[in-house]
């Protein structure tokens, strides 16, 4: 799966075509996802869906901007999972696996739903970049820490990154 891993970012540089900003963003949450999945000691298919999903999240935002005019979150997630399988049908991974990553794209903004670890995490992941790249306050940050965070490594990583 490692290899699989390293071919999805590179599918996913070459869609986003030169938008670094974008390209690093994703591989920001994929770092931060994989940490905290690993200190959470999620098994590992979970690990697995965890890191595509996370290199994938934001993948819809091209189709969002050209659909919508516009990146907001709930675009992406309808424009995400179609452009996220389509590049992961390339792969051997079976349906059940590209299944839960396009649930995971589809509803990334929508934090009512998280069902699972896997979800969690990618949350947690996307708002600890996110926190960064939208220079938040640190009211909001400990708002979105108390709303949003569970994880000890997630909880970890807010606390020595962010509110020191």
């Amino acid at each position: 799966m490692k290899k699989i891993v390293s071919d999805i970012i590179k599918k996913m540089i070459e869609y986003f075509n030169g938008d670094v900003k974008r390209i690093n963003h994703a591989i920001k949450v994929y770092g931060f996802a994989k940490s905290i999945g690993e200190i959470e000691n999620i098994s590992e298919e979970k690990l697995e869906i965890l890191e595509v999903s996370a290199i994938l999240h934001d993948i819809g935002i091209k189709e969002s901007e050209k659909k919508y005019f516009s990146s907001a979150g709930k675009y992406q997630e309808i424009e995400g999972p179609p452009v996220a399988r389509n590049i992961l049908k390339e792969f051997s991974l079976d349906d059940k696996f590209i299944d839960r990553v396009c649930y995971l794209i589809g509803n990334h903004h929508t934090y009512n739903k998280i069902d699972d670890i896997d979800f969690q995490i990618l949350v947690e992941a996307d708002f600890l970049v996110n926190i960064f790249e939208d220079n938040m306050s640190i009211n909001n940050i400990e708002t979105i820490k108390q709303k949003y965070f569970k994880t000890k490594g997630g909880l970890y990583f807010i606390n020595n990154m962010y509110l020191k």
